[in-house]
């Protein structure tokens, strides 16, 4: 597979990514492809897809390894089902570096 799950956009960084709810720890799994062979970022989370719990991990977890404010993390698709599209706001070049250092 090629291409990279995250891409510049207005204001950030467009990330797309395949959460697992209730696994037996957060963590990355690599990477993956969506149904149409987009690539998308697999992630671990510990919560369940329960009131919302799995996509509050979501962004706890993607703040802390991208050293990222959490307010600057935003589900923009996604919000119910396991792929989601996320807009990260900041620095674009920052957060561009962030996520390729996460994939190395």
């Amino acid at each position: 597979m090629s291409g990279k799950p995250y891409a510049a956009e207005k204001g950030g960084v467009r990330l797309a990514v395949r959460v697992t709810p209730r696994a037996a720890r957060n963590g990355v799994d690599g990477m993956a492809a969506d149904a149409e062979g987009r690539p998308v970022l697999k992630l671990r989370l510990a919560a369940p897809p329960v009131d919302g719990a799995a996509n509050d991990a979501l962004i706890d977890f993607l703040a802390d390894v991208l050293q990222m404010r959490k307010r600057d993390i935003e589900i923009r698709s996604g919000e119910t089902g396991r792929l989601k599209i996320l807009h990260l706001s900041g620095d674009t070049a920052a957060i561009l570096a962030r996520c390729a250092a996460l994939l190395d």
